[in-house]
């Protein structure tokens, strides 16, 4: 299968040259997808996601949040590098980031690849930073992987307003039980919101370049549900 891949350099709120990695299938065009970051950049990890979707069937872009810092920062996924990626995630402006990756989605929806819905899908730092998107921007359907920060604005749970799958590990030492829990109450009696907790999981279980992280088993059962939500709310 053929996809086409590009970068391309678009304008948020008060500034201009935002990278955003667009990954094209090869049909040519289909629903859009906004991939949203972890701590450690838009590196080979979050572009393999968006190449997987673009795959399926979707137009995925994926914004690099630390461009106002450093552009096309790519970040080892090694324990001296998950120092460093802390550095960065501490050094964002994160309602700007919120900001940037809303103007991103506008982009998003407006490609001429695009045909039908779009949605956002965020993993670790860009769960959290994908909450705020959907309630702030109102896409039509949302995957959130383990977005830590979550529990802590749950005032937006009535803004979001379209289908979510959340992700979370069992034994994430940054969401604990009582936050997932929390996050459910929130979104009790919406049929439409669905939750996946990963037996034995712990924090960022889905990247597989990360050894310290990884959990081939939840990563292969989560994407699976990721992949059937999609086909059912965003379908191609």
């Amino acid at each position: 299968m053929s996809i086409a891949t590009r970068v391309e350099a678009i304008s948020a709120g008060d500034a201009a040259g935002m990278p955003c990695h667009v990954a094209v299938p090869e049909g040519g065009s289909g629903p859009g997808i906004l991939v949203i970051q972890e701590i450690f950049g838009v590196n080979d990890y979050v572009r393999g996601r968006a190449e997987t979707l673009a795959a399926l069937g979707y137009v995925a872009m994926a914004p690099d949040l630390y461009w106002r810092m450093e552009p096309n920062v790519e970040i080892p996924h090694d324990e001296a590098g998950l120092q460093r990626a802390f550095g960065y995630m501490q050094r964002l402006d994160e309602p700007r980031a919120v900001r940037d990756a809303g103007e991103a989605l506008d982009r998003l929806r407006a490609l001429p690849e695009v045909r039908g819905g779009i949605a956002v899908l965020g993993f670790c730092m860009g769960g959290r930073i994908g909450y705020h998107v959907t309630a702030r921007s109102h896409p039509d359907a949302a995957v959130l992987y383990y977005g830590s920060g979550t529990a802590a604005a749950l005032d937006l749970a009535p803004e979001v307003r379209c289908p979510v799958l959340f992700h979370f590990g069992a034994d994430d030492p940054y969401i604990p039980a009582e936050q997932v829990e929390a996050i459910r109450a929130a979104f009790a009696g919406r049929d439409d919101v669905e939750f996946d907790v990963q037996p034995g999981a712990q924090h960022a279980f889905d990247n597989h370049l990360a050894p310290m992280f990884h959990v081939e088993p939840a990563r292969l059962a989560a994407w699976a549900l990721t992949e059937d939500f999609l086909r059912r709310r965003l379908p191609i």
